[in-house]
């Protein structure tokens, strides 16, 4: 089955068997894995997480899928990678598919293209689980997106405003979202948003963007790139917004590591192709094998759930993006 974004917010709580999720949107894929871990942390079901490094990773998540702990009655494992399963691991989803009555599999994955979709992997899920394509090539599509984000927020905008938000930001929802939550800061007591309440909110943070941040850190320009990292932490810019960037980043220079005549269909622009080129020739492959795990600790540390400081961390994957060693 394929469902777009909206419909997967809303059949997220009775989800089971296999999901794939994938798309280049950050913020679709924020928000719906969000959904889904605030579901299973209500229900009291396991979570379990697993990051493909290769292909025989997959053995462990199938070991998951059949070793409930003895306090839990459902489990759900969230997998992240761009490696398909082997045959055999193939066989063994076909088979959790067909038996599986309570537990889900969500595999989240960059965006895939016309022949990945082919696959027998992809195929397998969408003939008898869920497809969801996290994306947003239409105006109306982003402006519906972004209405139910501004309904969370407690905010309306006018018509016109919706069109200037769009049009700042190229684009870009997560850049969209962060503005729809500055402003609703900004005016708490404003029923309808205009374009002045989003001009004179979004002013003071023109000195430097996310964007700017990817720029630094593909150029491999370290000093520029904390430069721009302080300024967004102490203009108020949220921390998973950050790190969503950084994780952008580091996912597209790894994918383009292992398919490098794909930069266009991993969604990098014609014209920074070379950047990126670029920034793998100073990098060292041995670096992209602990950056899952750095971005899981910078995850962690924004949610409380580790001693650690995020800034800190995230100063090491600024370091690390930059080819920089911040401590020796």
């Amino acid at each position: 089955m394929k469902i777009d974004y909206l419909q997967a917010l809303k059949r997220a709580p009775e989800a089971r068997g296999a999901w794939v999720i994938h798309g280049q949107e950050p913020l679709l894929e924020q928000n719906l894995l969000r959904v889904f871990r605030e579901y299973w942390q209500a229900q009291n079901i396991e979570r379990q997480r697993f990051d493909l490094n290769n292909a025989s990773d997959w053995k462990n998540v199938f070991v998951a899928l059949n070793s409930l702990s003895l306090f839990s009655t459902q489990l759900a494992v969230e997998v992240h990678g761009n490696i398909k399963p082997d045959a055999q691991s193939l066989k063994q989803l076909k088979h959790f598919i067909q038996h599986n009555q309570d537990n889900l599999l969500l595999i989240a994955m960059p965006k895939q293209d016309a022949s990945s979709l082919k696959s027998s992997f992809i195929q397998t899920v969408e003939a008898n689980g869920v497809l969801v394509t996290l994306a947003a090539n239409y105006p109306k599509d982003r402006l519906n997106i972004l209405k139910v984000e501004a309904e969370q927020l407690q905010i309306q905008l006018d018509h016109d405003a919706w069109q200037w938000l769009e049009q700042h930001h190229e684009h870009n929802l997560l850049a969209a979202k962060n503005s729809l939550m500055r402003v609703a800061d900004t005016f708490p007591d404003t029923q309808l948003i205009q374009i002045e309440h989003l001009q004179q909110c979004l002013q003071d943070q023109s000195r430097y963007s996310s964007f700017d941040l990817s720029d630094a850190l593909i150029a491999g320009n370290f000093s520029q790139s904390i430069k721009i990292l302080q300024y967004l932490l102490e203009s108020g810019e949220a921390p998973s917004l950050i790190l969503w960037t950084v994780s952008k980043e580091m996912r597209l220079l790894m994918q383009l590591f292992e398919q490098p005549q794909n930069a266009l269909q991993l969604g990098i622009w014609k014209n920074k192709v070379g950047h990126y080129q670029q920034a793998l020739r100073r990098l060292q492959p041995q670096q992209f094998l602990t950056w899952p795990a750095l971005l899981r600790r910078v995850d962690a540390a924004i949610k409380g759930m580790s001693a650690e400081n995020p800034e800190h961390i995230l100063q090491l994957c600024v370091a690390q993006l930059c080819g920089q060693t911040l401590f020796k």
